[in-house]
């Protein structure tokens, strides 16, 4: 309270009813390689109809990855992707350059701005790296007369006929592939699919009655696309505030080869009225300059470069400017996108390492997705042990128990071989294999690793439950979507797994496919190589150190000391009363807190944790007496 000079009253407030706050525990994160997508930033998607319309579906090359994605998301709605990527290009149109990369938006920003986009890079950039982009083409009407014109043409055309003859092939210039024409008395609308010197081919066979050739001396073209637009592009708005004229265009993207949609020409975007005025704005304000518009809208591509036949594009309509464009439609495919076949380590480990700060990104359970052994060390040791609030969940590597039983044993032997050769640590867990499973999208089975749906269980047991439960067994350890195991081990190959801290997912005959252990990979006997014991302190841990930041700069006395006691032992109660610890103790006092901790700045908080513990072992005795003998006799002596 600030001192007074003459008496009042001063009203001050203090806030003791803050709370723990509660924290996610239930999303996941997975860095790989996908078809499509933003590459080396990290996504959130929330379903798999999410997962496909941004990174597409999956093909043999990115099915691993896909499907470790997609089984997550059958248990819970929060994943985390990164695409990795190596010597995968974006396509272009009208590129001379085939090596162009454009990873994501804060890419293109810096190249645009940089100028380290080379010249050669095309009108049009598609969005991301990959083979789908060269499915894509761009189509763009900047004149009245690129939308219809009227032509003379002098032409013959019979009923039945695919071919339209012009009579001189000067005239095929006025035509485009793709335009609709309007023939014949009746009025019938065609499409050219092909231009040859003075023949144009139709799609369609000319159905109309045969008349004399001066009824078709005249046609109408139209753009392929004008039937999708608001009219003719003219002159916007904005344009004509200042004098300017015929700035407007019209863009459309396409789907050409089908690859995107499934549909070959299918249309993906359509931007009407945008203007060529880098100046443009929309009468709402925003800009209406096609670059900026385009690269703020679109899914599929980029700016690249001013197309020569835009003419005056770039200038600002900030005078009395007459833009000027082709009379025909510009019409580009795409070419030069390459996919990653494989990733490397060092792109898988870039791509992880968008997960490494827990200031960044709030995550729980991070999918290895059966990485190569240098990936899955490097997140042990560089991520989930540094950020400790998370579990990375991992299968062994495919070749372990795919196909591979050359003797007796030997999936076993191999599991346990990989699962060697990675460190021990309570913040990672592994389970036994990989499943056989149906892919909708391209109609056959493929194996997949089971850490999707063993990092799915536990978010499937934190909405049911909570963390500190076992997400193992019959009550909570389902597996969904299994065909068959590759690898279903036996009683004695699932004694030799949870030895090394691998966890089985066995199939019982008329129980389904379960999760049947809950081990983490500390190799070290301790309360911490149990999945429900870690999981239960990454909650505690997150939980109270977020709550502990408000007492951050406030003094280190009785009061505060009070204050952070009052704030954790009603919820570590409240985790007591919920079955996640049997007992616990709080010591934030001058036993802890002594003159020397003062002196430093520092502040001690003591929690003391009982974890309560999930049942592992059951044995059940059978005892056998005589009829006359009373039970209290005998009870306690077996």
């Amino acid at each position: 309270m600030a001192f007074q000079v003459s008496p009042g009253v001063n009203v001050s407030e203090i806030d003791l009813t803050t709370v723990v706050p509660a924290v996610s525990t239930t999303d996941g994160a997975i860095a790989g390689n996908f078809r499509w997508g933003p590459v080396n930033q990290s996504v959130l998607v929330d379903s798999e109809d999410r997962l496909v319309s941004v990174f597409n579906t999956p093909n043999d090359a990115t099915a691993t990855d896909f499907f470790t994605a997609s089984n997550f998301l059958a248990y819970g709605n929060a994943l985390h992707v990164v695409r990795g990527n190596v010597d995968g290009y974006n396509a272009s149109a009208g590129a001379s350059n085939t090596t162009i990369t454009v990873e994501n938006q804060d890419d293109y920003d810096t190249q645009a701005t940089t100028g380290s986009l080379p010249n050669d890079h095309g009108d049009f950039v598609a969005r991301y790296p990959g083979t789908l982009g060269n499915s894509l083409k761009i189509s763009v009407c900047q004149t009245d007369g690129a939308w219809t014109s009227n032509v003379t043409t002098g032409y013959t055309l019979v009923r039945g006929s695919k071919t339209l003859t012009l009579a001189n092939s000067e005239v095929s210039s006025s035509f485009t592939v793709g335009d609709n024409l309007v023939v014949g008395a009746e009025k019938l609308t065609v499409k050219i699919s092909a231009i040859s010197g003075q023949d144009l081919t139709l799609e369609a066979e000319y159905v109309g009655t045969d008349v004399a050739n001066t009824d078709f001396s005249t046609v109408t073209r139209r753009w392929e696309y004008a039937d999708l637009t608001t009219g003719v592009p003219g002159t916007t708005d904005y344009a004509t505030k200042f004098g300017s004229t015929n700035d407007a265009i019209h863009v459309v993207v396409i789907d050409e080869d089908g690859l995107i949609s499934g549909t070959k020409g299918s249309v993906l975007e359509v931007y009407n009225q945008l203007s060529v005025a880098p100046d443009a704005k929309t009468n709402e304000g925003s800009s209406n300059y096609y670059k900026e518009v385009i690269n703020q809208r679109s899914s599929w591509v980029w700016f690249g470069n001013h197309n020569s036949n835009l003419g005056g594009a770039g200038s600002r309509a900030d005078g009395t400017v007459a833009y000027t464009g082709s009379t025909q439609p510009i019409g580009t495919s795409f070419t030069g996108g390459t996919d990653t076949a494989t990733l490397t380590a060092a792109s898988l480990i870039k791509a992880y390492n968008k997960f490494k700060s827990a200031e960044d990104i709030d995550i729980s359970l991070v999918l290895g997705s059966g990485q190569d052994v240098t990936t899955i060390k490097h997140i042990i040791n560089n991520i989930v042990e540094a950020r400790k609030d998370c579990l990375l969940v991992l299968s062994p590597e495919k070749a372990d128990v795919v196909n591979n039983s050359s003797y007796d044993g030997k999936q076993t032997d191999d599991v346990v071989a990989y699962r060697n050769t990675l460190p021990s640590s309570s913040y990672a867990v592994m389970d036994s294999g990989w499943k056989y499973q149906y892919d909708k999208y391209n109609d056959q089975y493929r194996w997949v690793p089971l850490n999707g749906d063993t990092a799915g269980l536990m978010v499937q047991t934190d909405l049911t439950r909570d963390p500190w439960y076992s997400p193992a067994g019959f009550n909570r350890g389902n597996v969904k979507n299994v065909i068959k195991l590759a690898y279903n081990p036996s009683k004695t190959d699932r004694d030799n797994l949870y030895k090394a801290g691998i966890n089985p997912v066995v199939t019982f005959p008329g129980q389904g496919t379960i999760l049947f252990g809950d081990k983490t990979m500390l190799s070290q006997p301790s309360a911490f190589d149990r999945i429900n014991v870690r999981r239960l302190f990454i909650v505690l841990e997150k939980a109270i150190s977020t709550a502990s930041k408000f007492t951050l700069f406030e003094f280190n006395d009785e009061f505060t000391r009070a204050q952070f006691k009052n704030l954790v032992e009603p919820f570590l109660r409240d985790v007591q009363g919920r079955r996640g610890i049997t007992d616990f103790a709080v010591v934030c006092d001058g036993t802890n807190n002594t003159g020397e901790v003062i002196d430093r700045n520092e502040f001690i908080g003591d929690i003391y944790i009982k974890p309560a513990r999930s049942i592992n072992f059951i044995q059940l005795n059978f005892v056998a007496v005589r009829t006359g003998v009373e039970f209290t006799e005998i009870v306690g002596r077996a």
